[in-house]
């Protein structure tokens, strides 16, 4: 069986998902087709197709985060020091073309979340800086092209 890392609150977040589509979603739908099919003809009724497609959705969800979940090996970020790039790091990159400068966590794959500035550990960025210290330079390949960026932080916590 393949085991997946993850930071305790990825691990966390998830097990909440589950919560709320088994306990709250799931019999909310179940409801919301009872309620469609009580409008009669099922051919055209918009409510029943929609709240079928949302149920096909949610059980696929479920049926995924149970197959994630069992597969999570948790590591604590919060014993983990030093000032190399490693899994569960904040590592702060400059791009050394545009001067922009951005934080991101290096997470599992399953918590990655790149609006809140979380990449997964599989991602060309993170394969790029695993290893790596404060002050190293590094290509990162890039869809227009390697870029790259400097290490200016590295924390852990």
């Amino acid at each position: 069986m393949q085991k997946f890392p993850m930071t305790a609150e990825g691990l966390a977040r998830l097990e909440e998902e589950l919560k709320v589509l088994k306990g709250e979603e799931r019999p909310a739908i179940i409801r919301a087709i009872a309620e469609a099919r009580a409008h009669g003809d099922l051919s055209e009724n918009a409510e029943y197709h929609a709240a079928r497609e949302r149920q096909s959705f949610i059980e696929g969800r479920i049926a995924e985060l149970e197959g994630i979940i069992p597969s999570v090996e948790v590591i604590d970020v919060a014993r983990i020091t030093g000032d190399q790039v490693r899994f569960g790091a904040k590592v702060t990159i400059l791009d050394e073309e545009s001067d922009d400068e951005k934080t991101y966590r290096i997470v599992g794959q399953y918590e990655a979340d790149m609006k809140n500035g979380s990449i997964s550990v599989t991602s060309p960025l993170a394969k790029a800086l695993m290893g790596k210290k404060v002050g190293d330079s590094v290509e990162v390949p890039a869809p227009g092209g390697a870029r790259s960026v400097e290490i200016t932080a590295v924390r852990y916590a």
